[in-house]
Protein backbone atom coordinates (compact mmCIF):
# COMPACT_ATOMS: atom_id res chain seq x y z
CA UNK A 1 0.00 0.00 0.00
CA UNK A 2 3.50 2.14 1.01
CA UNK A 3 4.02 1.83 -2.81
CA UNK A 4 0.96 2.24 -4.47
CA UNK A 5 0.16 5.26 -2.35
CA UNK A 6 4.24 7.11 -3.18
CA UNK A 7 3.17 5.58 -7.30
CA UNK A 8 -0.21 8.11 -7.24
CA UNK A 9 1.26 10.89 -5.52
CA UNK A 10 3.79 11.42 -7.98
CA UNK A 11 1.58 10.26 -11.06
CA UNK A 12 -1.90 11.53 -10.11
CA UNK A 13 -1.36 15.36 -9.64
CA UNK A 14 0.57 15.61 -13.09
CA UNK A 15 -3.01 14.77 -14.59
CA UNK A 16 -5.08 16.31 -12.62
CA UNK A 17 -3.03 19.30 -13.93
CA UNK A 18 -3.74 18.34 -17.23
CA UNK A 19 -7.64 17.63 -16.17
CA UNK A 20 -8.06 21.04 -15.05
CA UNK A 21 -6.82 22.49 -18.41
CA UNK A 22 -9.65 20.27 -20.35
CA UNK A 23 -12.24 21.81 -18.02
CA UNK A 24 -10.64 25.91 -18.24
CA UNK A 25 -11.15 24.69 -22.29
CA UNK A 26 -15.14 23.81 -21.69
CA UNK A 27 -15.78 26.42 -19.79
CA UNK A 28 -13.98 28.72 -22.37
CA UNK A 29 -11.31 30.28 -20.37
CA UNK A 30 -8.70 28.74 -22.12
CA UNK A 31 -9.33 28.70 -25.49
CA UNK A 32 -7.30 26.81 -28.42
CA UNK A 33 -5.46 29.88 -29.44
CA UNK A 34 -4.19 30.51 -25.96
CA UNK A 35 -3.31 27.15 -25.17
CA UNK A 36 -1.42 26.90 -28.48
CA UNK A 37 0.65 30.23 -27.24
CA UNK A 38 1.23 29.31 -23.82
CA UNK A 39 2.06 25.92 -25.03
CA UNK A 40 4.93 27.72 -26.93
CA UNK A 41 5.79 30.28 -24.40
CA UNK A 42 6.44 27.37 -22.08
CA UNK A 43 8.90 25.66 -24.39
CA UNK A 44 10.95 28.97 -25.57
CA UNK A 45 11.89 30.61 -21.65
CA UNK A 46 10.42 28.30 -18.24
CA UNK A 47 11.36 24.90 -19.74
CA UNK A 48 14.63 26.11 -20.63
CA UNK A 49 15.03 28.60 -17.40
CA UNK A 50 14.17 25.26 -14.95
CA UNK A 51 16.46 23.08 -16.39
CA UNK A 52 19.39 25.86 -16.51
CA UNK A 53 18.38 26.25 -12.90
CA UNK A 54 18.58 22.66 -11.77
CA UNK A 55 21.66 22.29 -13.58
CA UNK A 56 23.79 25.31 -12.70
CA UNK A 57 23.54 25.02 -8.90
CA UNK A 58 25.18 21.12 -9.05
CA UNK A 59 28.22 19.58 -9.32
CA UNK A 60 28.61 18.99 -13.02
CA UNK A 61 31.45 16.09 -12.47
CA UNK A 62 29.14 14.05 -10.18
CA UNK A 63 26.12 14.37 -11.93
CA UNK A 64 27.75 13.73 -15.52
CA UNK A 65 27.31 9.79 -16.50
CA UNK A 66 28.24 8.96 -20.19
CA UNK A 67 27.06 5.71 -19.65
CA UNK A 68 22.96 6.58 -19.06
CA UNK A 69 23.50 9.28 -22.29
CA UNK A 70 24.49 6.31 -24.27
CA UNK A 71 22.27 3.77 -22.79
CA UNK A 72 19.21 6.77 -24.02
CA UNK A 73 20.78 6.95 -27.15
CA UNK A 74 21.19 3.35 -27.86
CA UNK A 75 17.71 2.51 -26.53
CA UNK A 76 16.17 5.30 -28.31
CA UNK A 77 17.82 4.11 -31.90
CA UNK A 78 16.63 0.02 -31.29
CA UNK A 79 13.30 2.10 -30.19
CA UNK A 80 12.87 3.68 -33.47
CA UNK A 81 13.82 0.06 -35.25
CA UNK A 82 11.46 -1.49 -33.47
CA UNK A 83 8.94 0.75 -34.71
CA UNK A 84 10.16 0.52 -38.71
CA UNK A 85 9.70 -3.31 -38.21
CA UNK A 86 5.84 -2.89 -36.60
CA UNK A 87 5.05 -0.40 -39.41
CA UNK A 88 5.62 -2.89 -42.26
CA UNK A 89 2.18 -4.33 -40.98
CA UNK A 90 0.10 -1.69 -42.22
CA UNK A 91 -1.25 -2.14 -45.69
CA UNK A 92 -1.51 2.14 -45.52
CA UNK A 93 1.89 2.72 -46.51
CA UNK A 94 0.92 6.39 -46.23
CA UNK A 95 0.72 6.38 -42.20
CA UNK A 96 4.18 4.62 -41.83
CA UNK A 97 5.75 7.64 -41.18
CA UNK A 98 4.07 8.64 -38.67
CA UNK A 99 3.46 5.55 -37.10
CA UNK A 100 7.13 5.38 -36.66
CA UNK A 101 7.46 8.67 -34.92
CA UNK A 102 4.65 8.17 -32.56
CA UNK A 103 5.70 5.22 -31.19
CA UNK A 104 9.13 6.20 -30.26
CA UNK A 105 8.79 10.02 -29.79
CA UNK A 106 8.39 10.95 -26.61
CA UNK A 107 7.09 14.40 -24.31
CA UNK A 108 10.38 14.16 -22.19
CA UNK A 109 10.86 17.73 -22.01
CA UNK A 110 7.51 18.87 -20.37
CA UNK A 111 5.79 15.62 -19.02
CA UNK A 112 8.70 14.24 -18.06
CA UNK A 113 10.20 16.88 -16.24
CA UNK A 114 6.79 17.31 -14.40
CA UNK A 115 7.06 13.38 -13.54
CA UNK A 116 10.48 13.60 -11.95
CA UNK A 117 9.97 17.11 -10.30
CA UNK A 118 6.94 15.76 -8.54
CA UNK A 119 9.15 13.15 -6.87
CA UNK A 120 12.10 14.10 -6.33
CA UNK A 121 11.64 17.96 -6.47
CA UNK A 122 14.05 18.70 -8.78
CA UNK A 123 14.28 17.66 -12.44
CA UNK A 124 16.84 15.13 -11.50
CA UNK A 125 18.31 13.24 -14.60
CA UNK A 126 16.31 14.43 -16.82
CA UNK A 127 19.01 16.93 -18.91
CA UNK A 128 21.04 14.03 -19.57
CA UNK A 129 18.22 11.76 -20.53
CA UNK A 130 16.99 14.63 -22.89
CA UNK A 131 21.17 14.97 -24.13
CA UNK A 132 21.11 11.46 -25.03
CA UNK A 133 17.52 11.31 -26.85
CA UNK A 134 16.13 14.49 -27.99
CA UNK A 135 17.96 15.44 -30.41
CA UNK A 136 18.26 12.43 -32.06
CA UNK A 137 14.48 12.54 -31.55
CA UNK A 138 14.20 15.13 -34.18
CA UNK A 139 16.97 14.16 -36.42
CA UNK A 140 14.80 10.51 -36.77
CA UNK A 141 11.54 12.06 -37.34
CA UNK A 142 12.63 14.13 -40.09
CA UNK A 143 14.13 11.57 -41.92
CA UNK A 144 11.20 8.93 -41.30
CA UNK A 145 8.60 11.55 -42.29
CA UNK A 146 10.50 12.31 -45.55
CA UNK A 147 11.17 9.07 -46.70
CA UNK A 148 7.74 8.03 -46.41
CA UNK A 149 5.59 10.81 -46.99
CA UNK A 150 2.86 10.28 -49.59
CA UNK A 151 4.55 10.93 -52.89
CA UNK A 152 8.20 11.87 -51.76
CA UNK A 153 11.31 10.73 -53.31
CA UNK A 154 14.48 11.12 -51.19
CA UNK A 155 14.90 14.21 -48.39
CA UNK A 156 15.39 17.52 -49.40
CA UNK A 157 18.17 19.90 -48.63
CA UNK A 158 15.64 22.47 -46.90
CA UNK A 159 14.19 19.76 -44.73
CA UNK A 160 17.66 18.58 -42.87
CA UNK A 161 18.95 22.30 -42.93
CA UNK A 162 15.29 23.32 -40.55
CA UNK A 163 15.94 20.23 -38.52
CA UNK A 164 19.67 21.07 -37.55
CA UNK A 165 19.07 24.67 -37.27
CA UNK A 166 16.04 23.99 -34.97
CA UNK A 167 18.34 21.48 -32.90
CA UNK A 168 21.27 24.22 -32.34
CA UNK A 169 18.73 26.94 -31.76
CA UNK A 170 16.52 24.36 -29.47
CA UNK A 171 15.70 26.77 -26.04
CA UNK A 172 15.60 23.42 -24.07
CA UNK A 173 18.82 22.22 -25.43
CA UNK A 174 20.52 26.02 -24.91
CA UNK A 175 19.07 26.09 -21.35
CA UNK A 176 21.10 22.42 -20.42
CA UNK A 177 24.28 23.16 -21.86
CA UNK A 178 24.39 26.56 -20.07
CA UNK A 179 23.47 24.67 -16.92
CA UNK A 180 26.31 22.41 -17.91
CA UNK A 181 28.89 24.95 -18.54
CA UNK A 182 27.65 27.20 -15.16
CA UNK A 183 28.12 24.00 -12.89
CA UNK A 184 31.32 23.00 -14.84
CA UNK A 185 33.38 26.73 -14.37
CA UNK A 186 31.96 26.62 -11.19
CA UNK A 187 30.37 29.93 -11.19
CA UNK A 188 28.49 30.84 -8.32
CA UNK A 189 24.17 31.63 -8.65
CA UNK A 190 24.02 35.37 -6.81
CA UNK A 191 20.52 35.16 -4.59
CA UNK A 192 19.08 37.21 -7.12
CA UNK A 193 19.47 35.43 -10.38
CA UNK A 194 18.81 32.32 -8.31
CA UNK A 195 15.07 33.85 -7.10
CA UNK A 196 14.57 34.90 -10.77
CA UNK A 197 15.16 31.40 -12.12
CA UNK A 198 13.45 29.69 -9.85
CA UNK A 199 10.40 32.07 -9.90
CA UNK A 200 10.20 31.95 -14.14
CA UNK A 201 11.38 27.97 -13.89
CA UNK A 202 8.03 27.36 -11.49
CA UNK A 203 5.60 28.21 -13.81
CA UNK A 204 6.50 25.10 -16.61
CA UNK A 205 5.36 22.68 -15.04
CA UNK A 206 1.40 23.72 -14.24
CA UNK A 207 1.45 26.41 -17.49
CA UNK A 208 2.51 23.49 -19.90
CA UNK A 209 0.33 20.70 -18.07
CA UNK A 210 -2.60 23.05 -18.38
CA UNK A 211 -1.85 23.95 -21.69
CA UNK A 212 -1.62 20.20 -22.89
CA UNK A 213 -4.88 19.85 -21.26
CA UNK A 214 -6.42 22.37 -22.75
CA UNK A 215 -5.84 20.76 -26.47
CA UNK A 216 -6.99 17.45 -25.81
CA UNK A 217 -9.78 16.18 -28.03
CA UNK A 218 -11.36 12.56 -27.35
CA UNK A 219 -12.83 12.47 -31.42
CA UNK A 220 -9.39 12.64 -32.97
CA UNK A 221 -8.64 9.41 -30.44
CA UNK A 222 -10.70 7.29 -31.99
CA UNK A 223 -9.73 8.00 -35.19
CA UNK A 224 -7.33 5.12 -36.63
CA UNK A 225 -8.41 2.68 -33.95
CA UNK A 226 -6.07 -0.49 -35.01
CA UNK A 227 -2.19 1.44 -35.57
CA UNK A 228 -3.37 4.01 -32.92
CA UNK A 229 -3.88 1.62 -30.57
CA UNK A 230 -0.86 -0.38 -31.66
CA UNK A 231 1.82 2.53 -31.57
CA UNK A 232 0.07 3.45 -28.20
CA UNK A 233 0.81 0.01 -26.56
CA UNK A 234 4.27 0.06 -28.06
CA UNK A 235 4.87 3.44 -26.50
CA UNK A 236 3.21 3.07 -23.14
CA UNK A 237 4.38 -0.60 -22.36
CA UNK A 238 6.48 -2.63 -25.09
CA UNK A 239 9.47 -0.27 -25.16
CA UNK A 240 9.27 0.06 -21.01
CA UNK A 241 9.37 -4.00 -21.27
CA UNK A 242 12.30 -4.45 -23.02
CA UNK A 243 14.35 -1.81 -21.94
CA UNK A 244 14.07 -1.26 -18.33
CA UNK A 245 14.97 -4.54 -17.04
CA UNK A 246 18.05 -3.44 -19.29
CA UNK A 247 18.30 -0.20 -17.43
CA UNK A 248 17.97 -2.04 -14.06
CA UNK A 249 21.14 -4.71 -15.15
CA UNK A 250 22.92 -1.61 -16.10
CA UNK A 251 22.49 -0.37 -12.45
CA UNK A 252 20.66 2.60 -12.72
CA UNK A 253 18.27 3.68 -9.74
CA UNK A 254 16.33 6.08 -8.56
CA UNK A 255 16.26 9.30 -10.51
CA UNK A 256 18.41 7.53 -13.71
CA UNK A 257 15.80 4.71 -13.73
CA UNK A 258 13.03 7.14 -13.19
CA UNK A 259 14.17 9.34 -16.15
CA UNK A 260 14.53 6.17 -18.00
CA UNK A 261 11.04 5.79 -17.54
CA UNK A 262 10.02 9.20 -18.99
CA UNK A 263 12.09 8.50 -22.05
CA UNK A 264 10.34 5.10 -22.68
CA UNK A 265 6.72 5.27 -21.30
CA UNK A 266 5.64 8.88 -21.49
CA UNK A 267 2.71 9.95 -24.01
CA UNK A 268 3.97 11.17 -27.38
CA UNK A 269 4.55 14.61 -27.97
CA UNK A 270 2.23 16.87 -29.24
CA UNK A 271 4.82 17.98 -31.39
CA UNK A 272 4.61 14.96 -33.71
CA UNK A 273 1.70 16.09 -34.84
CA UNK A 274 2.80 19.75 -35.63
CA UNK A 275 5.72 18.16 -38.11
CA UNK A 276 3.62 15.85 -39.24
CA UNK A 277 1.63 18.20 -40.60
CA UNK A 278 4.14 20.59 -42.04
CA UNK A 279 5.98 17.54 -44.02
CA UNK A 280 2.82 16.30 -45.88
CA UNK A 281 1.31 13.95 -43.82
CA UNK A 282 -2.45 13.90 -43.12
CA UNK A 283 -1.76 14.11 -39.45
CA UNK A 284 -4.98 11.90 -38.12
CA UNK A 285 -2.85 8.78 -36.80
CA UNK A 286 -0.11 11.36 -34.83
CA UNK A 287 -3.04 12.94 -33.04
CA UNK A 288 -4.87 10.13 -32.27
CA UNK A 289 -1.87 8.37 -30.70
CA UNK A 290 -1.27 11.28 -28.93
CA UNK A 291 -4.35 11.48 -27.52
CA UNK A 292 -4.54 8.20 -26.28
CA UNK A 293 -1.10 8.43 -24.59
CA UNK A 294 -1.85 11.30 -22.74
CA UNK A 295 -4.84 9.66 -21.03
CA UNK A 296 -3.49 6.06 -20.92
CA UNK A 297 0.18 6.96 -19.20
CA UNK A 298 -1.69 8.07 -16.28
CA UNK A 299 -2.00 4.28 -15.36
CA UNK A 300 0.69 2.88 -16.66
CA UNK A 301 3.38 5.45 -15.67
CA UNK A 302 1.79 4.56 -12.48
CA UNK A 303 1.83 0.79 -12.93
CA UNK A 304 5.73 0.80 -14.05
CA UNK A 305 6.73 3.25 -11.33
CA UNK A 306 4.78 0.91 -8.55
CA UNK A 307 6.61 -2.33 -9.86
CA UNK A 308 10.16 -0.39 -9.33
CA UNK A 309 9.77 0.62 -6.11
CA UNK A 310 7.81 -2.61 -4.91
CA UNK A 311 11.22 -4.16 -6.44
CA UNK A 312 12.96 -1.53 -4.55
CA UNK A 313 14.65 0.16 -7.70
CA UNK A 314 13.56 3.52 -7.48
Amino acid sequence: MENLVFSLNATIPVFLMMILGFIFHKIGWLDDEFAAKMNKFVFLVPLSVLLFGDLATVDFSEMWDIHFVLFCFIATVVSIGIAAGVSCLWEDKSIRGEFIQVSYRSSSALLGIAFIQNIYGTAGMAPLMIIGSVPLYNVMAVLVLSLFRPGQQGIGKEAWKRTMKGIVANPIILGIVAGLLWSALRIPVPPVLQKVVSSVGGVATPMGLMAMGATFDFEKALAKVKPAATASFIKLIGLCAIFLPIAVRMGFRDEKLVAALVMLGSATTVSSFVMAKNMGHEGTLSSGVIMLTTVFSAFTLTGWLYLLRSMGFV
